[in-house]
């Protein structure tokens, strides 16, 4: 038997179990709509057990490293207030996902200059010290700033991001592992640093985290106006290069324009919220 007639039975093997897996990529609703709308089915392959395994996984490490340059919550009163602010969002996640308050959440301020905020699938929580400092940031400016990153893990985004890639690895994988190569895949601890840190979510994510973020703000106390005035701080940055924030959360005059029609329509919420 030749070499090409040896591969073509673990090449059709090997399409097939492909064709398995893309098959039982599922179309889930991951959250609630909410007052704001967002009601948009996604399509996972990757589990939401493995994707925040992998994110507690990719947590550890950049904590661990921030330790070891003494940049984990440099500022006990900044750290301090940065959880509260977190502790009152929290508990509200309940509007969009009932199981979301029970995640293993965990909120750290890094010593940074960049000004950056993100929240990793299953409620692992950095925030900068530049970002609290460069922008001046009030309360409800950082409610609003960590109300969108939240947001974008409730939507479970960088799981649907590394389900794309996944579905696109066994696309490509197909062609080697018919050759007998060694096609381990990229581990998810790895993939949720990326989506965190290198992939930009695309403006369907964003919005979406917009609008959940503003509404969670607003259920919890703070004035979800405040989400317009941080993304027109962030903007008018000077320096000539934009905040890595706005590397992964494009923006421009229509997001601000959504963030004022969809922040008035949950302000109610905030005056219920006040009272």
């Amino acid at each position: 038997m030749n070499r090409i007639e040896k591969t073509i039975p673990r090449l059709i093997g090997t399409v097939l179990a492909s064709l398995v897996a893309l098959t039982a990529c599922q179309s889930v609703q991951t959250t609630n709509a909410g007052v704001v709308g967002v009601d948009r089915k996604q399509r996972m392959l990757v589990s939401s057990a493995d994707m925040n395994r992998g994110a507690a996984d990719a947590y550890r490490k950049v904590l661990q490293d921030a330790q070891s340059k003494g940049q984990l919550n440099p500022d006990p009163t900044q750290t301090e207030r940065v959880r509260r602010i977190a502790n009152r969002l929290i508990p509200n996640t309940v509007t969009f996902r009932p199981d979301a308050p029970k995640w293993s959440w965990e909120i750290n301020v890094l010593g940074s200059n960049d000004v950056n905020a993100w929240c990793m699938p299953g409620g692992k929580i950095a925030v900068y010290t530049g970002l609290i400092a460069k922008l001046k940031a009030t309360d409800d400016e950082l409610a609003a700033v960590m109300g969108h990153e939240i947001a974008h893990a409730l939507r479970e985004h960088s799981r649907e991001q590394a389900s794309q890639a996944a579905a696109q690895g066994l696309i490509l994988g197909i062609l080697g592992a018919a050759a007998g190569l060694s096609n381990t895949g990229q581990q998810l601890s790895q993939l949720a640093l990326d989506v965190t840190f290198n992939l930009p979510h695309s403006r369907t994510d964003e919005t979406e985290a917009d609008r959940i973020g503003v509404e969670l703000a607003a259920r919890s106390g703070y004035d979800p106006r405040a989400a317009v005035s941080l993304w027109e701080k962030m903007m008018s940055l000077g320096g000539g290069q934009p905040p890595q924030i706005l590397s992964t959360h494009p923006s421009n005059e229509s997001r601000i324009n959504d963030l004022k029609v969809y922040a008035e329509r949950v302000v109610p919420l905030y005056q219920t919220a006040k009272k």
